[in-house]
């Protein structure tokens, strides 16, 4: 379903029982960062949070919406596993047929017909319009999220920049240091999509136009965290799941289009002539704080808002946090993305405690000697995979997101000579354990069973597992036993 605002989705948690409403003053410095933290740490994610009366701003603050399965799918309009069900179908459609082909084809592509965005001439983005000196960040709920961080941090902006040679439009998420009124630092890591557009307006020398929307339709903030390929445009995913084309609209300072109901609009530029600045320290999802490195500034030239605006942010921190439920959502929905590149792959997770680029698990279906280890080598190899510092292969019976299961067999089945493959290539900017930046070693461990032709294997045996039958004459025993 498509939610005409942030506040209407507010309105939908709160019917669902997953909203608590602070009405009292709260400091947005550290004091909101702790309720929250609570929250998140909860069983299953806790409840979101809608602070009423953040100290110094106007504007309520929205915390840890995205923070469980059930809001993913609120968020979603259905659960993500049904999402990445009709992504799968729709990936494995193929030319009809029979005319009953064509007609389930037809329909496949009525569901797309509100993929593709469409320009609107306003939208409640600009009830208010703020610019020159009107423009103040002061005035908005800005985090300070952890006692060392440089100071106040936009944590859930949906960047939109655009390749100034094919007009391609991307949407990214990095956090924002702010600077002063009207300035913040832009975190695009040398490996994001909006860095290398940053890259090309520096060859260019012509100033970069960047607009970061903030609120809207929950869906816009999961797409501008996905994972998508360069140059798939992730208002096209949004429309794709929320059932309805994005409105979009004309910024008021610079020649982007931005969605109509977003809460707030920072329009703005980067100027690639300006030295880059040190953004930083920040406490991050790794756990720990990252350290000052350079960063460009972003100059804010106006912000448009609705009059009515909630403002949404995050914290990231030592895990489980807000940004697993985000993370794993975009696993599940584009697993079936990449079945089509690796069919023996029969799931995959991320487990909170890897941070998202420290483990990943996966179990196949394996058919050939050192099939894990091409698996490996193949995932590295895809978009921001690449990142991954362990990869974890275990059998197709084994649950990956039963860390207990996966422990026992990777102690049952690895011999560290044989079974442990090590490798360098990129890493995340943020990993403060490699010993270059960006730069690291990656691990890959094979805890499948061993086949014939896999070296220094000797006979392998077979796990122990009880005969189904008598499985089932004990259950209907123990039916006896419990009536009585």
């Amino acid at each position: 379903m498509a939610y005409a605002s942030l506040r209407e989705f507010v309105e939908r948690l709160n019917r669902e029982g997953e909203l608590m409403r602070v009405p009292f003053e709260a400091d947005p410095a550290l004091e909101i960062t702790e309720f929250a933290d609570r929250q998140m740490k909860s069983p299953g994610g806790g409840k979101a949070l809608l602070f009423e009366k953040p100290k110094g701003a106007p504007f309520p603050l929205l915390i840890n919406a995205w923070g469980s399965e059930k809001r993913m799918a609120l968020a979603l309009g259905r659960t993500v596993r049904e999402c990445a069900d009709e992504l799968g179908s729709l990936l494995r459609t193929k030319p009809p047929t029979s005319f009953a082909e064509a007609m389930k084809l037809f329909g496949t592509a009525l569901e797309l017909r509100h993929a593709k965005p469409k320009s609107v001439a306003g939208g409640a983005c600009k009830e208010v319009v703020l610019k020159g000196g009107e423009v103040d960040l002061a005035q908005l709920p800005i985090q300070k999220c952890w006692p060392q961080d440089a100071g106040r941090f936009i944590t859930l902006p949906m960047v939109f920049t655009q390749d100034p040679d094919t007009g391609a439009r991307n949407v990214g998420m990095y956090r924002m240091q702010v600077i002063d009124r009207a300035t913040t630092f832009m975190h695009w890591q040398m490996h994001k999509v909006g860095a290398r557009h940053g890259r090309r307006y520096v060859e260019t020398g012509e100033r970069m136009p960047v607009a970061v929307c903030l609120g809207g339709d929950p869906v816009y903030t999961f797409c501008a965290t996905a994972p998508l390929p360069d140059g798939v445009d992730e208002m096209m995913l949004a429309g794709y799941l929320r059932q309805k084309s994005v409105e979009m609209v004309k910024c008021e300072t610079i020649p982007l289009e931005v969605p109509a109901d977003c809460d707030f609009v920072l329009e703005g530029y980067v100027d690639p002539k300006e030295p880059p600045g040190m953004e930083g320290p920040f406490g991050d999802h790794t756990g720990y704080y990252t350290l000052p490195q350079p960063y460009p500034r972003f100059h804010i030239t106006a912000i448009t808002h609705r009059r009515d605006a909630i403002y949404p942010s995050t914290i990231v921190g030592r895990p489980p946090m807000e940004d697993f439920y985000l993370g794993d959502a975009s696993v599940r929905l584009f697993l079936p993305m990449f079945q089509l590149n690796f069919p023996e792959l029969v799931d995959l997770y991320l487990p909170a405690e890897g941070a998202f680029h420290n483990l990943v698990i996966v179990s196949i279906k394996k058919s050939f000697p050192y099939h894990a280890t091409k698996l490996m080598h193949g995932l590295w190899g895809m978009g921001q995979m690449m990142f991954t510092k362990c990869i974890v292969v275990v059998d197709a019976d084994v649950n990956v997101r039963d860390l207990s299961e996966v422990a026992f067999r990777v102690c049952a089945n690895v011999d560290p000579a044989r079974d442990i493959l090590m490798t360098q290539g990129p890493a995340d900017v943020l990993d403060h354990a490699t010993p270059a930046l960006g730069f690291g070693t990656k691990m890959g461990i094979d805890a499948t069973h061993k086949l014939p032709g896999e070296r220094d294997t000797r006979p392998w045996p077979p796990i122990l597992k009880m005969d189904d039958a008598v499985k089932r004459r004990v259950d209907e025993l123990m039916s006896t036993i419990t009536a009585r």
